[in-house]
């Protein structure tokens, strides 16, 4: 199980976030493979912790379908389904519009101006070709929107479909295209607009024309 050993040390989380967070993201870019045996003992001393944040961030992983644990036996990193795309954006879909109709009372010029350099950031690495930047900066996107609809739960839920969703595009290799441009360009003027039925609209469709291009 070969672990990388320049990876970011913590600096204010607790070992079992930091864990979690570390572990997560091997799992998603692919560094720890789909179906591979992890050792609990190997990945405390990766990430120089002891080995109970990492037992306990290796549960909270099973419970979101990253890893299985069976006692007595080995713990693996879950296969990737590429049919799970059809489970996943549906919801994620739904629930990013949502947030797009809470987040419209909360908006303000200095967060929708921030959108915008967000999408003109997006628009340069699709240009550029630089696809994981892309992914990455779309993901700021949105969750700028995410974050000004201020509800925890839907925080919670999209963080965790997000996660599987970004997985999926890892290891699919699935590239964001210059429509999505097109579609935050609209999401930013319904939002300054206060159109709440058409922000979720775009929103939706935003997430859901993935599927068509998967």
């Amino acid at each position: 199980m070969p672990i990388p050993v320049n990876h970011t040390k913590p600096v204010r989380t607790t070992a079992k976030l930091h864990a979690f967070n570390q572990l997560q993201q091997w799992i998603i870019d692919g560094t720890l493979q789909p179906e591979e045996k992890l050792n609990d003992i190997e990945l405390a001393q990766a990430l120089g912790v002891s080995r109970t944040p990492i037992r306990e961030s290796l549960q909270l992983l099973e419970s979101q379908g990253f890893v299985t644990m069976q006692p007595g036996r080995a713990t693996q990193v879950t296969a990737v389904e590429t049919d799970d795309i059809n489970n996943l954006l549906p919801p994620l879909a739904v629930l990013q519009a949502l947030a797009a109709e809470l987040s419209i009372s909360n908006m303000d010029e200095n967060t929708l101006e921030l959108l915008e350099e967000k999408n003109k950031q997006f628009a340069d690495a699709l240009q550029a070709k630089e696809f994981t930047t892309a992914l990455k900066v779309d993901e700021e996107f949105h969750q700028i929107i995410v974050d000004s609809a201020n509800n925890p739960y839907i925080l919670s839920m999209i963080e965790m479909l997000q996660a599987h969703v970004r997985r999926l595009f890892y290891y699919e290799k699935i590239n964001l295209r210059e429509y999505s441009v097109e579609q935050h360009d609209e999401i930013i003027r319904f939002l300054r607009e206060k159109d709440t039925q058409k922000v979720t609209e775009v929103m939706r469709a935003n997430w859901i024309y993935t599927i068509e291009e998967f």
